[in-house]
């Protein structure tokens, strides 16, 4: 049958012969209640090309259906593993033998000392306030984590940090499934 051509067609599959996301992830990138819909959609789009596995905690800055969250994620979204957790306590339990890895910009450990094992969680906070003193207190919290910057910079970009500390525990596992 004939389309009509004023009709809107659902798009072709921006990916029809790429490989779903691995089963086991090699990391756990976690956002502490985000609040930039355009980092979460970058966030979305290094999941889904690295294969590691995107946790949001709630509350979110912004609705998951956002156009700017599916601007950033680009034709990503169906590659990408993610999982939405209503506190933090909640995901935690979804990752119950996991290590955990706080960043932050007040830490003495480098993130190049860590040795990353396979299915460590890389936390990350909000823009632009980083993670609250009580989450990077929980007893699952194995170790605080700096990003090294120049002196007097308050921040990296957050999905810029992600991508660093991601590719750097990959790249320790051998880049599995490149």
């Amino acid at each position: 049958m004939p389309t009509d051509p004023l009709t809107p067609q659902p798009a072709a599959n921006p990916h029809p012969t790429a490989p779903p996301a691995p089963s086991a992830a090699f990391a756990h990138v976690v956002y502490f209640e985000p609040r930039i819909a355009g980092n979460t959609g970058s966030a979305i789009r290094l999941a889904a090309v690295t294969g590691a596995r995107l946790h949001l905690v709630e509350p979110l800055g912004f609705d998951l259906e956002e156009s700017k969250l599916r601007r950033a994620g680009l034709d990503y979204h169906d590659l990408a593993v993610m999982d939405v957790h209503p506190d933090f306590d909640a995901a935690m339990a979804a990752l119950p033998d996991a290590r955990v890895f706080a960043f932050t910009a007040h830490a003495d450990t480098v993130y190049t000392d860590v040795a990353y094992r396979p299915g460590d969680v890389l936390l990350f906070g909000p823009e632009p306030t980083g993670l609250p003193e009580e989450v990077m207190a929980h007893p699952r919290v194995t170790d605080r984590v700096r990003i090294p910057m120049l002196a007097g910079r308050r921040s990296l970009n957050l999905t810029n940090a992600a991508s660093i500390v991601t590719y750097e525990a990959w790249r320790q596992q051998g880049f599995a499934g490149a």
